[in-house]
Parts: C-alpha cells; structure tokens; sequence
C-alpha cells in the first residue's frame, strides 16, 4: 500500500474537472486551414480580451472553440489521421492567438508539446491511443513544475508500480490549462529517477486542481496549484518523456518555440495598439509643429523601428519552424542543435520585442494611455509575465558557446 504524504489541507478548494467535448473536434486539412481558423478566432478572442485580464474571466467558451477548431491537433502525424502542418505553420497560429489574447495562447503550449513528446517517445498503441484522444477534441492540461525546488527540472513528484496502473503523489504549480483541461499529465519520476508524462483524468480521485494563480500577467492562462494525492493512473497513460532527452530530439525546441510564438504576439498586439491609438486618441506634441500626433517625425521613426524588429523577430520564428520540421524528420545531433540555436535566437528577439513595445506604447500614445478604461497595461503586464520563462540571459550563453567553441545545447524543455 502507497501512503501519501502530500499537505490536502486546500483541497476544498477544488475545481470541479469539466466535461469532455459532446460532439468530435474538427480536423484541419492542411497548412492554409489551420491559418486561417487561427485569424478567425482570433477576430473572435480579441473583442473581450480585455475585460477577462481586467476581471479575470476564464474562457470557458473561447477554449472550448479554440481545441474544437482542429487546431489543437495540428501536430498529431497524419499517419494517425492528423494534420501534421509544418512548425512553422504552428507556431504563426500560437502568434495570431496570442495576439487576440495570450493567455489563451499560452494554454495550448503544453498541450501540443505532449502531443510532440508522444510522437517522439511513445509506442505505435499508446500513439494510437492518445492521438486519437487529441482527434476528438481532448485537452491536456499540465503539471510539470513545483513550487519549492532548487532548480525548474528538480522535481519530487514521484510515481510507483502497482500492476495495471501507476500511483502517484506530489504536488505543483504553474499548471496552465489544468483548470479546464480534460486531462492532466503530472510530470513524475519513478525509481530511478527518470521523468515520465503520468496523464491522469482530470476528475482521478485525488487530483485536485486550485484556481490560485495570482500573477499579475497572464491572468487567465487557468493555472495555479495542482495536489496529486494517491491518484491512479494507467499505464496506457504513463508516457516516458526522458527518451525524448537522452539523446537529440526536437523535444525541447517544440516547448521553446511555442513560448517564442506567444511572445512575438503580445509584441504584435502592442504594436497595433499603439498604432491605433496615435491614429485616434493621442495629442500632438507643442513642439513638434505638427496638428497630428500620426506626424510627429520622433513617433514615425519609432513606429518604425518598433516593426522592423518585430519582422525580424518573425522571421526567426518562422526560421525556427522550418529548422525543428527538419530536426522531426531527421533528428541527429546536428539537425536538433540548429533547431535548438534558431529557436534560441528567436526567444532573444521576441522577449526583446515584447518588452520594447509594450512599455513604447505608453511613450507613444501619451499619457492618456495610461487610463484604467483602456487597460493597455495589460500588454506589458503579460510580456513580463511570459517573457520570464526561459530566461534570454541564458540563451545569449548557448548562442555563444554554440557558434564561439562548437558546443551543443544541453537537451532538456528548456532548450
């Protein structure tokens, strides 16, 4: 018998787990489709934005159409009756999304690194199994990281065989998506310490999910505390995520790339709100000589730098696609350490954009900007938020070491 020892004392904070999808998801047929679903929901997600990061409305409806569009399946192999569509291709829908409202964006994140993580690790059945899973519109949640530990990929959380299925206990933090997911994988180690993808149901017994994220960015990517106490898990659902890092696979560069993307969406969002906002509210300057704040020469030339930085920022997103489409099809050491580097580079400039423009906007726009009916703080508050992930300090020192002296990046999620 497996005592837990995990604190329950918050467990009556529970959410109630959600009901599955009455009706199967859409499956999107290729590259153009899964664009243009992707702009138009985001013409859809982007009206109330931001009234749910003022008041904290979770979207509950936008979710749902956000995985019943099909493109929460667009990386499942099109030899499971996925689409397959190119990284790049995946990662432009997690921008124009982010764009609309990153935190929705956000949540597919782990999402589709499972579905790669499984490609990557798992056996022809439990591929068969779990992607037909995602096909019908299941969501994953996530729970990876803990609260207390000394490093992000020290974790606690451990799992034991009993027959059939696996038991595990532990507890963690920044789950996004857990809230509403429909299942929930628990990063968890077994007895030697290996990290496994334990993928519990969202109402298991002893799952308990609490709505206790109280950042003030990305307020409503459904994260916060997840208790795992005593929860069984079958071994259908325990996926052996360390095989997609004990030699080169484009794992962690999926993960990475998907961040890249929410990011370099907020930056495109501040950009547009900038715009706007000179075009219709903002003063020209006493000293500039002009009756339009459009004419101002200074914010001309910022408008300017703003966008070719973030062009820049999407080239290598796309860059990056193109190079993690190679690394699946061929993942050698040199096919993943481009993807890795690429991808790398991209979260460079996409932190830097995201930073720049958001806090830009309120230089430009003027101090009426700054009012609480137009909550353009938000933008700034989600860059900061999100842009703290993988911090670009390190990048610079892979980029380095990499093109310097001719080293890899280590293979891990954060890479």
């Amino acid at each position: 018998m497996t005592v837990s020892n995990v604190k329950t004392g918050r467990a009556a904070a529970a959410v109630p787990p959600v009901a599955r999808p009455a009706e199967p998801a859409h499956i999107i047929k290729d590259d153009a489709e899964a664009i243009a679903v992707a702009q138009r929901l985001a013409a859809e997600f982007v009206k109330d934005s931001s009234k749910r990061d003022r008041d904290r409305v979770w979207p509950v409806a936008e979710l749902d159409q956000f995985s019943q569009s099909g493109l929460w399946s667009i990386n499942v192999p099109r030899a499971f009756g996925g689409p397959e569509v190119s990284y790049a291709t995946l990662a432009k829908v997690i921008e124009i999304i982010s764009a609309a409202d990153s935190s929705i964006g956000q949540i597919a994140q782990n999402h589709l690194g499972v579905v790669a993580a499984i490609r990557t690790v798992s056996d022809k059945d439990q591929q068969a199994l779990l992607f037909a899973e995602v096909l019908r519109g299941t969501r994953f949640g996530n729970a990876f990281s803990e609260f207390g530990s000394k490093r992000a990929a020290d974790f606690e959380t451990k799992f034991t065989d009993a027959g059939d299925h696996a038991i595990v206990n532990g507890q963690k933090f920044y789950s996004s998506g857990a809230l509403l997911a429909h299942l929930v994988p628990i990063v968890a180690l077994d007895g030697e310490g290996r990290a496994w993808y334990a993928i519990a149901d969202r109402g298991a017994p002893g799952l308990t999910v609490i709505d206790d994220w109280s950042s003030f960015g990305q307020r409503t990517t459904l994260s916060g505390t997840v208790i795992i106490d005593n929860v069984k898990v079958p071994k259908t659902h325990l996926v052996p995520g360390y095989k997609g890092y004990d030699k080169p696979t484009a794992d962690g560069a999926i993960f990475q790339i998907i961040q890249v993307a929410v990011d370099t969406g907020i930056a495109q969002a501040a950009i547009d709100e900038t715009v706007q906002f000179v075009r219709t509210k903002s003063r020209a300057w006493i000293d500039s000589g002009v009756d339009n704040a459009w004419d101002d020469p200074y914010t001309i030339q910022a408008i300017g730098d703003l966008t070719l930085r973030l062009h820049a920022a999407q080239a290598l997103l796309e860059k990056a696609g193109l190079a993690i489409d190679r690394a699946v099809a061929e993942p050698t050491a040199e096919t993943v350490a481009h993807a890795q580097i690429v991808t790398a580079e991209a979260k460079v400039l996409s932190t830097e954009i995201a930073i720049a423009a958001t806090n830009k906007l309120f230089e430009l726009a003027g101090t009426r900007s700054t009012l609480a009916e137009h909550n353009l703080d938000r933008h700034w508050r989600n860059a900061r938020t999100h842009t703290l992930h993988d911090p670009v300090r390190w990048k610079y020192a892979i980029l380095g070491k990499y093109f310097l002296n001719g080293e890899k990046p280590p293979l891990h999620a954060w890479s």
